[in-house]
């Protein structure tokens, strides 16, 4: 169920999270709130994994990103080279947490609501030029995702390198954007994104 609004979503937060320079951050980051309700991914995402998912573990990234920017602030306060190094695998976890998951929410959209259609448009197109069907392109993405080993994110991306649309993966938290592709839609591959709809069917 994705949202074709989510792609153009995808896009300005990811430059907005590339262009923006660490520890300068004027204020605290917050959970966006939902477009839809809870439940209205259901029978697909339950009710309850929605409100573990956005209120408990984004709200988790959310919270330690701003602890995390608060002491990079002032370790440069400090002129603490040392500290602010040893936090920056805490930063790009945290961040890249934020940012993955504001992006996912916005691919998320409800059957009543549209969700599950692609209509006409140059996404569309590029999707087919490349993958056939939108339906080979969910195959594609399901078995990258599914493979990934741990927790990650498989997401569909536009690579500037090749001005073509990609399937890839990252680890944990990266966002794609780190790697130089702009994320157009995201899938969660942590436990906490299926496990209570899904057990251990990733």
């Amino acid at each position: 169920m994705l949202s074709t609004k989510a792609f153009s979503a995808g896009r300005q937060l990811a430059r907005a999270a590339s262009s923006a320079r660490v520890g300068a951050v004027r204020s605290k980051h917050t959970v966006p709130d939902l477009d839809y309700d809870y439940d209205e991914l259901e029978p697909v995402i339950s009710a309850k994994i929605m409100r573990l998912h956005h209120d408990k573990h984004h709200a988790a990234y959310v919270a330690n990103l701003n602890a995390t920017e608060e002491k990079l602030r002032n370790a440069e306060a400090a002129h603490d080279l040392a500290a602010q190094v040893a936090l920056q695998p805490a930063l790009r976890f945290n961040a890249g947490g934020h940012v993955n998951h504001t992006i996912f929410w916005k691919n998320l959209i409800g059957e009543k609501n549209g969700g599950g259609q692609l209509h006409a448009c140059a996404l569309k197109t590029a999707i087919e030029q490349k993958y056939g069907s939108l339906e080979t392109l969910s195959a594609q993405v399901n078995a990258k995702t599914a493979a990934i080993m741990g927790s990650g994110w498989g997401w569909l991306t536009f690579n500037p390198a090749t001005a073509s649309l990609d399937v890839i993966t990252t680890a944990n938290q990266d966002m794609a954007a780190a790697v130089g592709h702009v994320p157009l839609l995201g899938v969660d591959a942590w436990e906490h994104a299926y496990y209570l709809d899904y057990n251990n069917v990733k």
